[in-house]
């Protein structure tokens, strides 16, 4: 499953770049994120819980950015468990462009999932992925732009 937006955001580049490398802005701006730890430059572990329909479930797992082109884009991918409900996989290219004084922030995100949280069916786990990722990028546009 893909999904594609953007989020235009009231702060250059530079600033909208190190905010997606801060480990307690990205904290701050997944939904359920429980916690969320800095391994290296480019690892994190990350502990988030969600709701899917009647699922709730609680996934740990890491968090890896890769193809770093400081401070135009970036991939960051992951890979959690979450026990019973099943496992989530995805990541997100993410490109940065500065227009003016806002800063244009494009995403691709891929996402799969398996185990007792696929079998509710591809438009609830659509619907609830752009939801999810709508609400990170708004957060992340909140954290930066301060609007």
């Amino acid at each position: 499953m893909d999904l594609t937006g953007e989020e235009r955001i009231a702060a250059s580049r530079d600033a909208v770049w190190k905010a997606l490398n801060d480990p307690e802005i990205l904290k701050a701006c997944i939904p359920g994120c429980e916690s969320l730890e800095k391994i290296s430059d480019t690892e994190l572990e990350a502990t988030v819980g969600v709701k899917i329909g009647p699922v709730k479930a609680r996934f740990n797992g890491k968090v890896e950015l890769t193809n770093l082109n400081p401070p135009s884009s970036y991939t960051i991918s992951g890979e959690g468990k979450g026990g019973i409900a099943g496992f989530a996989k995805g990541g997100a290219d993410v490109t940065l462009t500065q227009e003016g004084a806002e800063t244009v922030l494009a995403y691709v995100v891929n996402a799969d999932v398996g185990g007792k949280i696929a079998q509710l069916g591809s438009r609830l786990i659509l619907s609830t992925s752009k939801k999810l990722a709508t609400q990170f990028f708004e957060n992340l546009n909140q954290a930066i732009s301060g609007t």
